[in-house]
């Protein structure tokens, strides 16, 4: 899916052509904001390109699987494109985003009545040597895959509040607005999320372990 494929529905906007290409890819963000409110389907466009890599990473990182990152990157892009009208610039537009593409990948999750993982995949070829433990969890947090795999085993709330700080890096009061929570439950769910991360990641480098995930 491409962000032109979302454009394509909306009829022609009296706007969309006031601006040529080389203008809106020179526009910051607010007056491409405006611009795209405006009806500039071309502003539109290059909003949604600006945005989309976010919203895939975000989408990808809390649903916990390729498929219902999928779908919920395009249902969290189709409403940014039917919310853009009603942003009123008070929160910040990447902001805006995250609870945008955070509420898409919840509402996925239990649109298809997913329940917390209790297990993890095993990652195909991987083999843990008896080397010290300290070491192991060093190489495993540089590990992509691995981080991935720990995140799904999170259940939801903990999770999205993981990837919104950690890899988002946002801050709590924004991490707060996004989840519709209060900050002191943001906190909360921080910090036993990092507890189950860092459980999970030594259980790994040493698999004698047993640390069941905190619920």
């Amino acid at each position: 899916m491409t962000c032109t494929t979302l454009l394509a529905p909306p009829a022609p906007c009296p706007a969309a052509s006031a601006l040529d290409a080389r203008a809106v890819r020179g526009l910051d963000e607010a007056a491409l904001v405006r611009a795209a409110q405006a009806g500039d389907r071309r502003a539109l466009d290059q909003l949604l390109r600006r945005v989309e890599p976010v919203i895939t990473n975000v989408c990808r990182r809390i649903a916990g699987n390729e498929a219902d990152a999928m779908d919920a990157t395009q249902q969290a892009l189709l409403a940014v494109v039917r919310g853009l009208p009603r942003f009123d610039g008070r929160s910040r537009l990447s902001t805006w985003t995250y609870r945008v593409a955070t509420n898409a990948c919840l509402d996925e999750l239990r649109r298809r009545r997913r329940r917390p993982i209790v297990g993890l995949p095993e990652l195909d070829g991987a083999v843990v040597e008896p080397t010290d433990p300290a070491r192991e969890v060093g190489a495993a947090v540089a590990d992509r895959l691995l981080v991935d795999d720990v995140l799904a085993a999170l259940p939801e709330a903990y999770r999205s509040t993981v990837v919104l700080r950690e890899l988002c890096n946002l801050e709590y009061p924004e991490i707060a607005e996004v989840l519709g929570v209060p900050v002191g439950t943001v906190r909360s769910r921080l910090a036993r999320g990092r507890a189950c991360v860092v459980d999970e990641l030594a259980r790994r480098a040493d698999p004698a372990l047993d640390l069941p995930l905190a619920g």
